[in-house]
């Protein structure tokens, strides 16, 4: 492509959409720039030579005639040691690299590099002169932070024999290594936000997405590399939930991606992510997080374009073999600038003016979470040998307007994610976090992680699930009839069923992430909760049958013992739990014998 056949002129302006003349040669996603000051925009359609341009800035003051640009690729993301810790806006431009720079406010047309040019990393070699290497092979390692090892691997696409290879200080734009076909790698690779990174083969999501939290982990299960949901309106917790999430999953990396969301909130999640703690290292969770913030009155281009950009940086650290763990905040104005610039091409409408693609749109973002292996082998000394396994779970929060789940994006979320954690602003409002739905909430991932549950926790675990739902059933049933008839009206053993449900509504599906103890819970001691709570239940049964009266079963010492076992630390729990149970167990026997 010559010179002049990547420059045309502005034929028309209608907000953040541009319409450019002499563009025939210029691809379809391809990035260009926009007039004297050079705004970055986006091709998103293609008429003859007429090229229309979604711009990422503000277009006020754009003219007639003036140049636009073709940069000949699409929207790249820059992959290397450096982006954790770091916070991006959509198209990967540093927030706070920019601030130090021009202030608070961005300037427009304003470009900047998100990885730094001048910082040296220390590359360690694991490969020497000689070696074959190929797609997604480990060249060596840079210690990235204290815990996170950034594997440099050898680009999809390219392979051959090393001919040179080096070891020091490098900046990520320095050549370490150099193939036989002159190819020559650096710490540094670029890849288009909108394609896939490939993978070796995908796997089953057969492993657990551990959270250390009760309702997710013991009720409505998530698979490792699988994808979740998180609906709800106003005020019902969904950005506490994912920063509780972010803060004790199971995961080495996590990707924040704050997507047209109110300015104030994202200021707060800025605040706030480096002042938390990794509660495995005590140092700050910044170390392994990248955030990727997009405010509501940033441009929707960008806001489109930001959990591309998300989910690219994920797929790159779980190509090194890393559990990646991805949150956006939310879905839903992801949606909205999609509606946007639909609306701006004049296509027809679907559903509440979202374009007939949305799910299309959905399932291309959703179905890039998964667990993997690995292109590529790892050398020994990285990760001791064979194929490297990575994952990226992916859990999106959506805000439906009025909290209705039946609007288009949440319903067509829910037709292609794997859970459903549904937010109730009736439980929000009762102070009972995390806010979920145990009646509208599902995971299709129950049956597939049982058989890791009954090996590597208690081969009880389903039971005891299904026991648990069984007598929520029982409740929402017994409630009703409670409605027309009043309390007194039901059986002892009836009574027993609300007053246990209670205890399983606020001491074991309520958690506080406020709480040292409370806030995430071991897999170990939510069994060992819920075995205590089952007891109980039998207990308070067989007392009924024996004649004792209901309000001495409610009143009995056991029940303030039960209350506190969320703030009794997970260390030693099991030896407490089983002295609960043999005390009830005692006392059913002392009642048998008299």
């Amino acid at each position: 492509m010559n010179r002049t056949a990547m420059k045309g002129s502005i034929a028309r302006v209608a907000g953040p959409t541009v319409v450019a003349s002499g563009m025939r040669a210029v691809g379809l996603y391809h990035r260009v720039r926009v007039g004297r000051l050079g705004l970055l925009g986006e091709v998103i359609r293609l008429d003859g030579d007429q090229a229309t341009i979604q711009v990422y800035e503000d277009t006020l003051g754009l003219s007639l005639g003036e140049e636009v640009e073709a940069l000949g690729e699409p929207l790249m993301v820059e992959l290397g040691p450096g982006l954790l810790s770091s916070t991006f806006d959509g198209v990967q431009r540093p927030l706070e690299l920019l601030r130090q720079e021009q202030g608070d406010f961005i300037a427009r047309g304003l470009s900047i590099p998100a990885l730094s040019r001048t910082v040296s990393w220390n590359f360690i070699p694991f490969v020497k002169v000689g070696e074959k290497v190929g797609p997604g092979d480990v060249l060596g390692t840079v210690q990235e932070t204290e815990r996170i090892v950034h594997r440099i691997m050898v680009p999809p696409g390219m392979s051959g024999e090393i001919q040179k290879i080096r070891s020091g200080n490098f900046t990520i734009e320095e050549t370490v290594a150099v193939l036989d076909n002159r190819v020559e790698l650096k710490l540094m690779q670029r890849w288009p936000v909108r394609d896939p990174r490939p993978f070796k083969e995908r796997l089953a999501p057969t492993l657990p997405f551990v959270t250390g939290q009760r309702v997710f982990d013991m009720v409505f299960p998530m698979a490792m590399g699988g994808t979740a949901i998180v609906p709800g309106g106003f005020g019902t917790g969904k950005t506490v939930a994912e920063q509780s999430l972010a803060k004790y999953a199971r995961a080495e990396i996590i990707i924040y991606i704050g997507c047209g969301e109110r300015g104030n909130e994202m200021t707060e999640v800025l605040s706030d992510f480096p002042q938390l703690q990794d509660p495995q290292t005590g140092r700050p969770l910044m170390e392994r997080t990248i955030l990727v913030i997009n405010t509501s009155n940033m441009p929707v281009a960008a806001r489109e374009a930001s959990i591309f950009t998300g989910i690219t940086m994920a797929e790159y650290y779980r190509d090194m073999g890393y559990n990646v763990a991805l949150m956006a905040d939310s879905t839903s104005r992801w949606a909205e600038a999609l509606r946007e610039i639909s609306s701006r091409l004049e296509e027809m409408p679907g559903e509440e003016g979202y374009p007939t693609y949305l799910a299309t749109r959905l399932s291309h973002y959703y179905e890039r979470g998964g667990r993997v292996a690995c292109l590529g082998s790892s050398a020994p000394s990285a990760s001791g040998g064979g194929d490297r396994i990575g994952s990226v779970t992916i859990v999106s929060a959506i805000s439906p307007p009025g909290g209705d789940f039946s609007e288009p994006v949440t319903q067509s979320s829910m037709r292609i994610a794997g859970g459903l954690w549904a937010l109730d602003s009736d439980l929000a409002h009762r102070r009972h976090f995390p806010a979920i739905n145990w009646k509208r909430s599902y995971s299709l991932y129950t049956d597939l992680l049982d058989p890791w549950y009954q090996k590597n926790v208690a081969p009880d675990w389903p039971r005891l699930r299904a026991w648990l739902m069984g007598l929520l059933q029982k409740e929402e049933e017994l409630l009703e009839v409670v409605q027309l008839v009043g309390v007194d009206a039901l059986q002892d053993e009836q009574r027993v069923i609300l007053e246990v449900c209670r205890l399983i509504r606020e001491e074991y599906l309520r958690q506080s992430a406020f709480s040292e103890v409370d806030a995430s819970c071991p897999l170990e001691k939510q069994y060992w909760m819920l075995k205590v709570l089952l007891e109980f239940h039998d207990f308070s049964r067989d007392a009924i049958k024996k004649g004792t009266l209901i309000d001495q079963v409610l009143s009995h010492p056991i029940l303030r013992e039960l209350t506190l076992m969320k703030e009794t630390p997970a260390e030693g729990f099991e030896s407490k739990a089983r002295s609960l149970i043999d005390q009830m167990q005692g006392e059913m026997k002392k009642g048998s014998s008299e």
